[in-house]
């Protein structure tokens, strides 16, 4: 008994799937013209539909074979052709043509059927550039519920010209903008070399949408999109290389001040001129931590970033050149021994040279005062 259940339940399973299987192929699809279509286009397309010789009958006896079209002022003509007899059916107008199961529906151990069409149409009007259906056929059951692996879409894009016009005069607005930018950088002495091969490169994706026909719009869209993508790319290496100057600007002063820096170090080992040092070593330390910090905002392409980074170390890098030259010409200008007649002997090898004029003089000044004391008291007796 439980076999017997089994076998029911397996027969009205297969059954069921032969029920729910489509009732034909279609073949022969064709479309013109081909690609994308604008509004108003004429549109031919045919294609046959080769009825199932499988089951009982060609097409289930209780469904329906229905076409349909998005396209305007539809015109079906269709053939029954029954073991090769030709049968024309009468032209239909519409976007939907109903075929009921009494006109294909034949025994299939007598009949080889299929069905020949062919339907003229417009395509339509569109706000937007949409997809639109050329043709759909499909099977209906007595519910009118497509039969599954019945439908069968195809498909043209029917585009709105007006948005490639409108693209195409946006993407030669950013590429002047970009033009203004290389121009404006180049004045500055930035490196502009690779954003100029951007801009060439966008224009001359420009200019390859503008050369397609209306049929290739979708060929147009992608030239147009590739070309705003490159022309933000231009944007951003000359962004970088504009940092990139500013942080190559702000390294010479540091690089003036690390010159005389080294001139100091030996010439100013102690007192003020030490301590004015190592002030001066301090803020030089200051900007080359601005430039490292600039670098750093480049390579993470935080670009505006970078340049006040390196606004901040070319002023401190300028302050600690000027700090240096002043302790240099300190140092250069050596000892003034008669300060009140602003006269000053330049004394050549910096502090240690003072050090020992200063030993001289006292020992000179003592000298003398110990001279005058013992002629005083010579003259005393």
């Amino acid at each position: 008994m439980k076999r017997l259940i089994l076998g029911i339940l397996a027969a009205f399973i297969i059954f069921a799937g032969i029920q729910c299987a489509s009732a034909y192929t279609v073949t022969g699809i064709s479309v013109s013209p081909s690609g994308d279509l604008t509004p108003g286009t004429a549109v031919t397309t045919s294609f046959t539909v080769q009825l199932s010789s499988s089951g009982d009958y060609t097409f289930p006896e209780s469904d329906t074979l229905v076409v349909s079209t998005d396209l305007d002022s539809a015109v079906w003509n269709y053939v029954i052709v029954k073991n090769d007899i030709e049968e024309p059916q009468a032209a239909e107008s519409g976007k939907q043509l109903n075929i009921d199961a009494w006109l294909i529906s034949y025994p299939a151990s007598d009949y080889a059927m299929n069905l020949k069409f062919t339907m003229t149409g417009v395509a339509p009007q569109v706000t937007a550039t949409s997809d639109k259906t050329i043709v759909e056929i499909k099977e209906l059951d007595n519910r009118l519920t497509p039969v599954s692996g019945s439908v069968v879409t195809v498909t043209r894009k029917v585009i709105n010209t007006a948005e490639v016009t409108e693209l195409i005069a946006s993407r030669e607005s950013e590429l002047q903008a970009l033009r203004a930018h290389i121009d404006e950088k180049g004045a500055l002495e930035v490196d502009t070399a690779e954003a100029e091969a951007k801009y060439s490169a966008a224009q001359a994706a420009i200019n390859d949408a503008k050369s397609q026909p209306s049929s290739a719009y979708s060929v147009a869209i992608t030239s147009l999109n590739n070309a705003g993508t490159i022309i933000s790319d231009g944007e951003k290496v000359l962004d970088k290389a504009w940092a990139e100057k500013e942080v190559a600007d702000a390294q010479v002063p540091i690089t003036k001040a690390d010159e005389v820096i080294t001139w100091l170090k030996p010439n100013a080992t102690s007192g003020d001129p030490k301590s004015t040092l190592t002030g001066i070593t301090t803020k030089r330390e200051i900007a080359a931590g601005l430039i490292s910090t600039a670098n750093d905002e480049i390579f993470a392409g935080r670009y505006d970033r970078a340049r006040e980074k390196a606004t901040e170390a070319y002023t401190k890098g300028n302050e600690t050149y000027n700090d240096a030259l002043a302790l240099k010409k300190q140092l250069q200008s050596g000892w003034s021994f008669l300060p009140n007649f602003n006269i000053k002997i330049p004394l050549p090898g910096g502090s240690f040279t003072i050090i020992l004029v200063v030993v001289v003089v006292v020992i000179g000044v003592v000298g003398y005062v110990i001279y005058r004391k013992r002629t005083q008291w010579d003259e005393l007796g």
